[in-house]
């Protein structure tokens, strides 16, 4: 009987490609076929026969030292099948990798919530003030931020105090990387804290709780830094920006100035076919399902549901455009992708009444700017802030338009008169196409914007009470004054009025009336639902049932199916070690890849035409409904003098404070000396100018301090005078400029007046005709000369009874006009 030849499996003709194209794009594999081949007899080697060791340097070799076979290509055409082959390889191997990624992405976020999910933070930082050891206990901790110590702060500059949102996610987006908030102000020098929180909320915590936390937190870093150039800065991302300013609101002097990015403060702004989600209130029925969910969880709202709203806004980068990027750029993509999923996938909880008291006085009842929140006997009103107010939002932003954003200044201001009367200075920047978390977390915002708000935070502390909009513009390093710019850019301060912020767009009144009736439907709602559903179902659920939930939520559920406790996952991290030692990553001319990238774009369009037609869809619905006369006659919106908002009314007790605040100004006129005579001076040689340059403003501060007698002056001690000097020549301007004389003791001071105000107007640019001949006449006006300043004025500052409430009489009238001639044209216009 003749004997059967063993044959090796890599022996076989038809198994030979195959062999090689497999231990090609899976190396890993190697040692199976290898040992299969040795099993079957022969002790074959897993190469294929007719493949050899070939060089280091060949054409076609992988990693582990063996050739790719070729397809023959005899002419030198373009090739499908070797295209074909090495994009199979590349995509096998890139499948493996995203597959490895995501188990590490679940063990990452197990790993962080068994270490209880601290601050996400890259920078080294240590805890100053515990909150759950607070006389009212919550969960919110006061953190330094250590400096490199080659680098340090510096003293004499103002501390910041960085405030992240707890808006489903933990905290550390202010400064999970490099180029962030936090490490664009530890550049600059200046001392950093962080307000951050843990992820369980205190039983029984509310949010009057966590505002009288966050004072205490600030008031301590103002003890802390009281030797500093000025009171802390508060930055306030999204959520934490409306807390910092109903704050501010209620401790007027606790903090300087405030910078809240992406946050919103007008709920029920937007354009209508560019902004759905303010529409979910109404068509989820008002507020109600937040107490619901509240209650399933046993008290405690789960922080994921409002990151799921989030990811619903967008749906093609949900769920294709992040996870594609990251399988197309494996190589280079995992660290960071890990990094911003440590922040994502840390959902927080809040307690019920947190949560309700969010949705019934902000997202639904738009409560903020109306004067419908009570806190503690005291009812919010911003317009009790004196901080200068930084409002930083973007056109690409679908969370905070810019009508949220800005919208609260229409609803609580008549003209900008009124904003002077409350002596409120408001700056805003609009970045044209950044989303909502690039506000916070893009290198690229952190090195333009964020730099040079901090670079000018001073500047805009000193700015007149007003509307003003932060311009930035490349710095050119031939113009005056560039070198006392520090930054990349010049940042100029145009003013604006009302009709700017209007021009944005915006609601329509009937827009107003839907959202309004959506507020009266909701209180109806959750009334409802608090009498017949809220005992049984709160008598029903217990801790275990709602962690339950908590643990099942697809938001988390995701990570767990992806980790080491899933056992299809448990080889992936080998493989995933033996494809990138061999790896092969495919040409970028491959038409294949080219191919793969359209198709992905086609994906992601369709995706994006659905989430049109849905926003389209929820649009027409919510209109539909809400529009309806019928339902809004029916929730009492049609009663007559029932409107959407409340209307502007008189302040009796503001307007008799804001006379004797200007009686108590005018009888210093003939007050002062050298500083208060050179800020007249300015004022009266950039009249009718607009912008405001940063360059004058640095030319200030190094005047001062090269000067002795003004190196101790803080910000803060600069900007009460510079502010009464501008009421001063606002209310004014012959009296202020003729009282000029009597401010300075002799020929010295007269002449350092003149220099000084000509050197700082001349950091900008050289003098204008207007700005030479204004000089010409402060100069004689000071030499007791004939000539006399015919300058134009603004009338006294008086606050006038009228029906649209109080305002102030706005017009440029001649300084020999009467006062008879003034009560007059304020009259017709108050009428």
């Amino acid at each position: 009987m003749k004997t059967r030849r063993k044959h090796s499996l890599t022996e076989q003709p038809l198994l030979t490609t195959w062999c090689s194209a497999w231990t090609s794009a899976f190396p890993f594999w190697g040692p199976f076929i290898e040992a299969a081949g040795e099993a079957a007899g022969n002790g074959a080697s897993a190469r294929p026969t007719g493949t050899k060791p070939v060089d280091e340097t060949a054409a076609g070799k992988g990693a582990d030292g063996w050739q790719t076979p070729a397809f023959p290509n005899p002419f030198n055409l373009p090739n499908p099948f070797q295209d074909a082959f090495d994009y199979g390889v590349d995509a096998m191997q890139r499948w493996v990798l995203f597959l490895d990624v995501l188990r590490r992405r679940g063990d990452q976020f197990m790993e962080h919530a068994d270490k209880g999910k601290p601050p996400v933070l890259t920078f080294p930082y240590e805890v100053v003030i515990e909150g759950r050891k607070l006389k009212r206990p919550c969960n919110y901790m006061l953190l330094r931020i250590l400096p490199d110590p080659a680098i340090g702060t510096d003293p004499a500059k103002r501390p910041f105090v960085i405030v992240d949102p707890r808006a489903g996610h933990g905290p550390g987006i202010g400064g999970f990387k490099p180029d962030s908030q936090i490490g664009t102000v530890l550049r600059a020098g200046h001392p950093c804290y962080f307000i951050g929180f843990h992820p369980e909320p205190e039983p029984g915590q509310t949010l009057a709780d966590v505002g009288e936390a966050e004072a205490f937190f600030i008031e301590h870093v103002g003890k802390l830094h009281d030797g500093a150039g000025g009171k802390p800065c508060v930055i306030g991302n999204c959520q934490a920006g409306w807390a910092v300013m109903a704050l501010s609101a209620v401790r007027p002097d606790l903090m300087g100035p405030i910078i809240i990015a992406g946050s919103p403060l007008s709920y029920w702004a937007g354009v209508t076919g560019r902004n759905p989600m303010r529409y979910l209130g109404g068509l989820y029925g008002g507020s109600w399902l937040a107490a619901l969910a509240s209650d399933l969880g046993n008290g405690r709202f789960d922080g994921a549901h409002l990151v799921g709203n989030f990811e619903k806004l967008d749906p093609a980068n949900t769920y294709w455009k992040k996870a594609y990027n990251l399988y197309a750029h494996i190589d280079t993509e995992a660290d960071r992708y890990l990094d911003f999923e440590k922040w994502w996938s840390g959902f927080f909880l809040m307690n019920g009444e947190e949560i309700e008291a969010i949705t019934d006085e902000l997202f639904v009842g738009n409560k903020m700017t109306s004067g419908g929140i009570v806190r503690n006997g005291r009812r919010l009103d911003l317009r009790n802030i004196r901080s200068p107010i930084l409002v930083f939002a973007s056109f690409g932003d679908n969370i905070t338009p810019p009508q949220q954003a800005l919208g609260w200044i229409l609803d609580l201001y008549s003209d900008i008169e009124d904003i002077r009367a409350h002596e409120q200075t408001i700056v805003y920047n609009l970045h044209h196409d950044i989303g909502h978390l690039g506000i916070f977390v893009s290198g690229r915002v952190a090195r333009k914007e964020t730099s040079e708000f901090v670079e000018n935070i001073d500047f805009i502390d000193l700015l007149p009470p007003g509307l003003y909009e932060m311009i930035l513009q490349p710095k050119d390093p031939n113009v005056p004054g560039a070198d006392l710019v520090a930054g990349g850019y010049v940042t100029r301060f145009e003013p604006r009025t009302l009709d700017d912020i209007r021009g944005l767009g915006g609601n329509s009144p009937e827009d107003d009336r839907c959202f309004a009736a959506v507020a009266r439907i909701s209180d109806i709602n959750k009334g409802l639902y608090a009498t017949f559903a809220r005992p049984s179902i709160q008598a029903a659920v217990n801790e275990p049932f709602a962690e339950w939930l908590r643990m099942t939520n697809p938001a988390r559920s995701q990570y767990y199916l992806f980790s080491h406790l899933n056992p299809f996952m448990a080889p992936v991290g080998a493989m995933a070690d033996w494809v990138r030692e061999h790896r092969r990553p495919v040409s970028p001319d491959n038409p294949y890849l080219g191919a793969q990238s359209r198709v992905s774009d086609e994906i992601a369009q369709g995706l994006d035409r659905w989430r049109d037609a849905r926003d389209s869809a929820v649009e027409r619905l919510f209109l539909g409904l809400y529009n309806a006369p019928l339902l809004q006659a029916l929730v009492g919106l049609a009663a007559p003098g029932e409107g959407a908002r409340p209307p502007h009314v008189r302040d009796e007790a503001f307007e008799a404070l804001v006379e004797k605040r200007m009686a108590e100004i005018m009888a210093r006129v003939e007050e002062g000396g050298v500083r208060e005579a050179l800020f007249r001076v300015l004022i009266h040689a950039r009249r009718g100018e607009g912008a405001l340059d940063e360059r004058a403003f640095q030319m200030l501060r190094k005047i001062r301090d090269e000067h002795p007698g003004t190196q101790h002056l803080s910000v803060d001690a600069v900007r009460a005078v510079f502010r009464e000097q501008v009421f001063l020549m606002l209310m004014d301007e012959a009296a202020a400029m003729s009282a000029l004389p009597k401010l300075l003791s002799g020929e010295k001071e007269r002449k350092e007046v003149m220099a000084l105000a000509e050197r700082v107007l001349e950091a900008s640019g050289p003098l204008t005709p207007d700005q030479r001949a204004r000089l010409r006449q402060v100069d004689a006006l000071l030499h007791n000369k004939e000539e006399r300043i015919e300058a134009e004025r603004e009338p006294p500052l008086r606050v006038l009874a009228g029906a649209g409430g109080s305002s102030l009489v706005k017009a440029a009238t001649d300084i020999r006009r009467t006062d008879a001639q003034h009560r007059v044209t304020g009259t017709a216009k108050a009428k």
